[in-house]
């Protein structure tokens, strides 16, 4: 016999309930939808002729001296010289619609991404994309890593002692509204034009962001856990090592997951400064030869690496904070957990 309330059945009923999470079937239906529904967008603006196929792909030049077979023409000058031709007694042209070159069907990004880490470079000596990708990763690591080294605990004393507080946070956020990209001639100029200055934007990024964030997460810790620790007699030493740091771990963690989403946002701006290397100029260089499917390719390819390296720290997270909510794990990670109880054996 139910004991749910109306409310309670009501509030279950309900897709949009406040802070509440919704049941597995509907996380799951909501989840797959976030990546349906763009796909289906971006299907329907490739596929559908009536929605937005601003050129005409030529079959049949017809009279037209220089229409050519597969050539691409506006809409309008297709039409201007059809009815040109008309007034010369000339053959009309015949085109599909057709979308630009800059614009590629789902398909041809799908085949694109299957084929390009087999694929030659188009100029001897170029990189292939796996080795512009592994490049990519490794100035993220190092950028990263040295803005963490530095900014994690600095931010962990700005936090907890008003000295630092005072000393540091006025001159960083002032730092942190200059934009990393300007820096671009002083790190090319000190570091020289290999990776230094590629590292250098991604630290300048992410190192000043990540001390007033990590800082504030510090502050956040219930004052009631320190005035406790005070009371049994613990120093500032103690306080620092055995009270704060363990007991923002789980907050600090999730926010170093959010800041090295910031480190990839920077990563095309980075790989433009000093010698061509790296996704950034393997995008650039395929764009110069119109090779637009291997551009969508290489940018779909930026965000599977980034949101498959948060959700394997989402997952690593879930391990190292039991007690923690898992509403934090996003999207993905709700799914994949979803997935995995469905599959597990009943008892």
């Amino acid at each position: 016999m139910s004991t749910n309330t109306p409310n309670e059945t009501a509030r279950r009923q309900s897709w949009f309930v406040v802070r509440t999470d919704l049941s597995g079937m509907r996380s799951w239906v909501l989840g797959l939808l976030a990546f349906v529904l763009p796909l289906v967008s971006w299907c329907a603006v490739a596929y559908v002729p009536w929605i937005w196929h601003p050129q005409m792909r030529i079959v049949d030049p017809g009279g037209v001296d220089y229409f050519a077979v597969d050539m691409l023409v506006d809409n309008e000058v297709f039409a201007e010289e059809n009815v040109y031709a008309q007034t010369q007694a000339l053959k009309e042209a015949r085109g599909e619609p057709a979308n630009p070159v800059y614009f590629r069907a789902p398909d041809e990004v799908v085949r694109a991404l299957l084929t390009a880490f087999v694929t030659p470079p188009v100029r001897k000596g170029d990189p292939w994309l796996h080795e512009s990708v592994l490049h990519s990763v490794r100035v993220i690591f190092y950028g990263f890593f040295f803005s963490a080294i530095l900014g994690v605990p600095l931010g962990i004393l700005c936090g907890t002692f008003h000295f630092f507080s005072r000393l540091v946070e006025p001159f960083i956020d002032f730092i942190r509204y200059m934009p990393a990209p300007a820096f671009g001639v002083l790190a090319v100029a000190f570091l020289g034009i290999e990776d230094a200055p590629k590292v250098a934007i991604i630290f300048i990024g992410t190192f000043f962001q990540m001390v007033l964030v990590v800082a504030n997460t510090t502050r956040l810790l219930d004052t009631s856990l320190l005035e406790a620790a005070q009371t049994l007699g613990a120093d500032r030493r103690r306080l620092l090592t055995r009270i704060i740091v363990p007991g923002i771990l789980p907050n600090l963690y999730r926010d170093m997951r959010i800041l090295l989403g910031w480190a990839w946002t920077y990563l095309i701006v980075a790989e433009l400064i000093g010698a061509s290397s790296g996704i950034s100029w393997f995008i650039n260089q395929q764009a110069k030869y119109r090779n637009y499917d291997n551009v969508y390719a290489a940018i779909i390819l930026i965000g599977i690496i980034g949101l498959s390296m948060d959700q394997i720290l989402a997952l690593v997270g879930r391990h190292l904070f039991p007690w923690q909510q898992r509403a934090g794990s996003g999207v993905v990670g709700r799914l994949l957990g979803e997935l995995v109880r469905r599959m597990r054996p009943r008892a």
